[in-house]
């Protein structure tokens, strides 16, 4: 299979790109396209093949649910069943955006998109490329992020071909993605709003629309950056996800320490032959002495943090070391999601200073 790279980075929107693509989803093929958050690999939700399809594309545990996409509030309610009130004032509050809200389902979407479960995750995103392909294909979407299962997600087209090229029929290059983190994901099946995965919308943005809001104890983290031990309600964050191929930690504490510790481990890890990468700041980046340094971004604006971290582990995946040492990201509105994936990539490994 060849995968045909159609260009929809430029305005106006290249309406023979967007049909090409729709005539592709509506023959039960897989297309993948760009979102505010992150690129989506979508197929026809209502076609049990075509979620097949995405799982054997993606390389993912088939009980990890797909994310529906949808362009109207009214495709919400054809596809639930008992839809609360809440889920209108989320929606009035936050869609289009980058919020997922889970629902219970009807017989409409296949139990082979929900992962085996009764309920279904829907959102409405935020981008015109998305929405004018779920519009023009008549489809609702069904689309987790666009790139192999485990790796970090794509936030550029060129992280999608790396991954998927030869699997998939096309890819809308949209450009970069602007918020560069998975949704915030919601469950609405309980009495209480429970946050099942962080992301941009936080908890404090939540509870001036719904009041009481909760945090599903398997993803939050403490001080040292290391969650409950709960076990996640939501299936997908059970999984190891973005990691890179080399061996990261995360090291947290005072700054000074923190540069320290890392200067320290790099130069031992350099003089045992490793090839070692620093994920830093702008404002740390001078400080270090060993390794390939590269800036994530800097904290007086952590939605640069955000936007950069998955390319970040990629650009190092290019210069092909072996051990990476990063910096904690605790910031004040997106430090719940940002180390949130931060360590899943290291696969909980932390060191506290």
């Amino acid at each position: 299979m060849i995968t045909r790279i159609l260009d929809v980075s430029s305005e106006p929107l290249d309406e023979e790109c967007i049909k090409e693509a729709s005539e592709i989803l509506k023959k039960g093929g897989l297309v993948a396209f760009p979102t505010e958050t992150v690129y989506g690999l979508g197929g026809d939700a209502t076609d049990k093949e075509a979620s097949r399809k995405i799982y054997a594309a993606k390389g993912r545990p088939s009980d990890n649910p797909l994310i529906v996409h949808i362009s109207e509030f009214s495709q919400l309610e054809a596809i639930s069943s008992g839809l609360p009130e809440t889920a209108k004032k989320l929606a009035d509050a936050f869609w289009p955006g980058p919020l997922t809200m889970v629902v219970n389902k009807n017989e409409v979407v296949p139990y082979e998109t929900t992962g085996g479960l009764d309920t279904v995750a829907v959102r409405m995103p935020n981008n015109p490329v998305a929405l004018a392909l779920i519009n023009e294909s008549g489809c609702m979407i069904a689309a987790p992020s666009a790139n192999t299962s485990g790796r970090p997600s794509p936030t550029k087209a060129s992280h999608v071909y790396e991954d998927l090229s030869g699997k998939i029929e096309a890819i809308l290059d949209g450009g970069p993605v602007d918020i560069g983190l998975e949704s915030t994901i919601v469950d609405l099946t309980e009495d209480v709003v429970t946050i099942l995965r962080p992301g941009y919308i936080n908890m404090d943005m939540l509870k001036e629309v719904v009041g009481e809001v909760r945090m599903d104890p398997g993803i939050v983290y403490n001080d040292k950056g290391t969650t409950s031990g709960a076990k996640p309600k939501a299936p997908g964050m059970r999984y190891k996800h973005y990691a890179p191929k080399g061996d990261l930690t995360i090291i947290s504490g005072d700054e000074d320490a923190v540069i320290s510790t890392i200067n320290k481990m790099a130069a031992e890890a350099i003089e045992k032959g490793s090839k070692v990468g620093i994920i830093s700041t702008s404002e740390t980046a001078g400080k270090y002495t060993a390794g390939e340094v590269l800036i994530i971004g800097n904290r007086s604006d952590e939605g640069s943090i955000a936007h950069n971290l998955y390319d970040i582990l990629r650009q190092f995946d290019e210069l092909d070391v072996d051990i990476i040492f990063s910096e904690s990201f605790a910031t004040p509105k997106m430090g719940q999601a940002i180390m949130n994936r931060l360590l899943k990539a290291a696969g909980q490994k932390t060191i506290e200073v």
